[in-house]
């Protein structure tokens, strides 16, 4: 029951306390047996008890063992009396000994087995001849009666003593909940014990000695129910083990997708390992006993960080403070984490882990804002610890803190931002060393070459090469020229043609296609095809991240000699020449996506690394011909001021939520800023931009997330309300309202303007099923508003 050292002082005491009592009760009994023999059977029951006590059977992910010879035990005390009873459990516990020092030579483990079952069975027996009030069966036979309900407290007694001394023991060894050890190990081994008690009965209760004729019927059965047992166990055992291999598979799986994560980020290498390792060790510390919770917080304090996937590299390795809206995008990493995780089945609890590790114990963090014992355990532990080690690690906006500083911002931070009582036990462990990270996962140089690879620069370009780039130059100048001198005049329609005949000049391609984005459809169209083949292709489809050029746009990297089929699939085969291999690269204007450029070739590694430098230089010049072009407007759907969707948006955005469901609930709010003309005559253009930027984030903060604002016209505005009420609309526009007004804009140091805007509200469909309709309304409406305000104003 014991496995090494691993006891505190009262732990050891406690163990060899309950050694010498019940070596005490051994001599006691053997000093019985000696002064006062009993019959020559009794060595039968002896024989039994070894034998028995050789086949036992060890219950599956439990401490515990289980066999036949609790049968012989409870005969021997009811024949011959506590001292034999005593002796023949020893007997049996030998036996048990002997094979246990097959696997650990451990002299405390074999005293404590031989100790703990003798104790309890000498002080359960004394107390079943008590309460009966007989004597051993061999001297004087009893009445059915009085053995009975004796026997059954005897029984319970005998179990009760053992398991909860083996609980005690193991639990002051390995410091775990007594509690939780008995009910998991030892609770069901009480039928073993009223069930070797019935059977004791039955061979000596009606015949007060032992039958050898009972023995032979009864033996039989106890063999079949032991191989009937020990064969359902072993099938038991060997499906314990398969789950733990698939449980350990499927962790390590995890674990290695984690830490290659982690290892992208070459500053916060190492950080989830190091916070696995003592968020564990933290919880428990702090008290947590539950096997399903110690395994959620490893697994979460891994898997904490998976929703940074969702947010930009630029943002993680920012070198300074995240704007406002930066850290609104980094602040999505818990739930984006959480959602991804929510498909994943865990047996143990780690998605709300995930998600609440930023809330705050006085409930200003997120995403939910819920606040002190609300937020799960796991959750409070995995974020101070992730606090700590973050403090002191190095970071793209600051160097490493020393222990004591990070120590004491935790310290300050205590009460508001962290569990008190979590805060307090994370200082009483820290002055341990940190743990050393095992070498776990991927190897360290696997994962070194991870992020060199992401850091590592361009190869440097021979002389041949530049030689042969060179031979291209003069092609690669008219590029630039042409879109020099197109920039802002022309669409990229019609410049497609001439750009093409340089660029096949300088790079082989059978079809060339401009895939332009689509913002509101989230995917690429091909609207501009130069090649004999064009007509399989044009108005060809691809969503982000589907396809090849689909995944050239989502991820906004070159890819080279890709398979033409990715794209095309089937019509690639019909075509003649089959096109076989494709270059596609991004348009990027301004950091956004305008769409990609894919050329296709009839050869299956059709283009070179050099071909790839020329197209990535050629496509930023192609870009500049979108910029001030209508076309761009077009593509951008963004208001160049405000930054805002454009009424363009709002048309498609609109009639793409009326063409499916004509009955679709949402309401739009009009909100015109008044009196812009005047604030432009009065304080200049300039003054009039500030002012619309100004209502623009009053009018954001009153919406709700799921609100969409787009700019209609020069001073209007227009948000779209899913799923809302007229009702509900025109309490949100009043309270914009409200805000625009008590916020005047400051201008010219001392000088602030007063600004106000009106608000207009109409839902659909009761006021209308298409864009048109309900402009129409919104702007009857608007005039009538304005008229009884003046009315009132004149009044």
């Amino acid at each position: 029951m014991v496995s090494g050292p691993g006891f505190s002082r009262f732990g050891k005491i406690y163990l060899w306390v309950v050694i010498a009592a019940g070596f005490t009760a051994v001599a006691g009994s053997l000093h019985q047996l000696l002064i006062a023999p009993v019959g020559h059977q009794w060595f039968i029951l002896a024989a039994l008890t070894l034998i028995s006590g050789s086949a036992t059977v060890r219950l599956p992910s439990t401490y515990a063992s289980i066999s036949t010879s609790e049968t012989f035990v409870f005969t021997a005390v009811l024949l011959y009396g506590p001292a034999a009873g005593t002796v023949v459990v020893v007997l049996d516990a030998l036996v048990l000994s002997f094979w246990i020092s097959k696997r650990q030579d451990e002299p405390h483990r074999a005293m404590f087995n031989l100790a703990a079952p003798a104790l309890s069975v000498w002080l359960a027996s004394h107390l079943f001849f008590i309460v009966a009030g007989i004597a051993p069966l061999v001297k004087e036979p009893s009445p059915i009666n009085a053995i009975l309900p004796a026997l059954v407290l005897f029984a319970i007694v005998y179990f009760a003593l053992n398991s909860w001394l083996i609980t005690f023991v193991i639990a002051f060894e390995r410091r775990l909940d007594p509690i939780t050890i008995w009910k998991r190990s030892f609770v069901w081994l009480s039928l073993n014990y009223l069930g070797g008690a019935s059977v004791a009965f039955l061979l000596v209760g009606y015949n007060r000695q032992i039958d050898l004729g009972y023995v032979g019927v009864i033996i039989p059965l106890l063999l079949v129910l032991y191989f009937t047992f020990k064969t359902t166990m072993d099938r038991v055992d060997d499906a314990d083990k398969h789950l733990e291999q698939v449980n350990r598979l499927y962790l390590s799986t995890i674990e290695t997708l984690a830490m290659a994560i982690d290892a992208k980020d070459q500053v916060t290498h190492g950080h989830i390992r190091r916070v696995q390792l003592q968020a564990a060790n933290l919880a428990k510390r702090v008290g947590v006993r539950d096997d399903n919770l110690l395994k959620a917080i490893e697994a979460a304090a891994l898997l904490h960080d998976m929703g940074k996937l969702a947010v930009p590299e630029y943002i993680l390795n920012k070198p300074g403070k995240l704007t406002e809206a930066e850290f609104e995008k980094m602040k999505l990493h818990a739930s984006v984490g959480a959602d991804i995780l929510s498909a994943i089945e865990f047996p143990y609890p780690v998605v709300p882990i995930v998600r609440h590790h930023h809330e705050n114990w006085d409930g200003t963090g997120y995403p939910a804002g819920i606040k002190g014992t609300a937020i799960p355990i796991g959750a409070r532990i995995l974020s101070v610890v992730d606090c700590f080690d973050a403090l002191t690690s190095d970071r793209p906006y600051r160097p490493k803190l020393s222990d004591d500083e990070a120590l004491a911002i935790l310290a300050e931070r205590r009460g508001n931002m962290y569990d008190p009582m979590i805060v307090d036990t994370f200082f009483e462990v820290h002055s341990a060393a940190r743990a050393e990270i095992p070498r776990q996962g991927p190897p360290s140089d696997v994962l070194n070459t991870i992020v060199r690879s992401r850091c590592s620069p361009p190869p440097a370009v021979t002389s041949n090469r530049r030689t042969e780039i060179t031979a291209s130059a003069d092609e690669m100048l008219a590029v630039y020229e042409l879109a020099r001198a197109l920039a802002g005049h022309v669409g990229l329609g019609d410049a497609s043609d001439v750009i093409v005949k340089h660029l096949r000049r300088i790079i082989p391609a059978e079809l060339c296609v401009f895939y332009v984005y689509d913002t509101l459809a989230d995917d690429i169209e091909a609207r501009h095809v130069v090649g004999d083949q064009g007509s399989h292709v044009r108005g060809l489809r691809i969503a982000l991240g589907q396809g090849l050029s689909g995944w050239v746009a989502a991820n906004r990297q070159t890819i080279v000699n890709s398979d033409a089929m990715l794209d095309l699939g089937e019509t690639a085969k019909s075509m003649r020449p089959q096109l076989r291999s494709c270059l596609s690269t991004p348009l990027l204007l301004d950091n956004e996506l305008l769409g990609v450029l894919s050329l296709y070739s009839v050869e299956h590694n059709g283009f070179t690394e050099d071909h790839k430098r020329v197209i990535e230089v050629v496509a930023r010049q192609i870009t500049n011909i979108f910029r001030g072009s209508a076309e761009f407007d077009r593509i951008s759907k963004r208001d160049a001021l405000t930054g805002l969707p454009n009424l363009k948006q709002l048309e498609q955005l609109v009639d793409a939520t009326i063409r499916p469901s004509p009955v679709e609930v949402f309401t739009l709010l009009f909100i015109d800023v008044v009196g812009l003309k005047q604030i432009n005559v009065a304080h200049g253009r300039m003054a009039g931009d500030d002012a619309l930027l100004h209502v623009v984030n009053h009018v954001a903060a009153g919406l709700r997330l799921a609100d969409i604002l787009f700019r209609y016209d020069g001073d209007e505005f227009v948000a779209l309300l899913n799923g809302t009420g007229a009702d509900s609309a025109r309490a949100i526009g009043e309270q914009i309202r409200k805000t625009v007004r008590s916020s005047p804009l400051s201008h010219g140091g001392t000088n602030s303007i007063e600004l106000d805007v009106s608000v207009t509200a109409v839902s659909c469909p009761v006021d209308g099923a298409s864009l048109p309709s309900l402009i129409a309304v919104a702007h009857a409406r608007a005039r009538e508003i304005a008229f009884l305000e003046g009315a009132s104003t004149n009044g």
